[in-house]
């Protein structure tokens, strides 16, 4: 039962997803901390924003941390949806190219109809 649900490959599409969705997040993760936050750095003066505090009371908000990773997550989705993007591109050029040679065939059909019934009438009439 185990044997046939994995084989039906909606289960082995999605462990590829996952396993290709981790791997490149590491490499966004990776150019956002390698790369774009040291952009930051060279900006602000610091590879990250985890240091901005501020004092409330007795409390300390480290609202620095919350930036950090929110401008990961920003990165991590922009990248994601330029990916996306660029497959659906993809996937719409090859359904416009298998959609106009379906409208030649069909074309080639109808002038080979249109052909054979030309012939069949002349035939008739001679």
């Amino acid at each position: 039962m185990i044997k046939e649900f994995i084989a039906r490959g909606n289960v082995v599409d999605l462990a590829v997803a996952v396993i290709i969705g981790a791997a490149f997040g590491a490499v966004v993760a990776s150019f956002a901390n390698g790369i774009l936050m040291n952009l930051v750095a060279a900006v602000f003066g610091k590879p990250n924003f985890d240091s901005l505090t501020f004092t409330l009371g007795k409390g300390v908000i480290e609202y620095g941390k919350f930036l950090t990773a929110l401008v990961n997550f920003l990165i991590v989705a922009i990248a994601m949806f330029l990916v996306v993007k660029a497959i659906n591109t993809m996937q719409n050029f090859r359904k416009r190219e298998h959609e106009e040679a379906e409208a030649e065939a069909t074309e080639i059909e109808l002038l080979t109809e249109i052909r054979d019934a030309l012939v069949a009438r002349r035939g008739d009439t001679a």
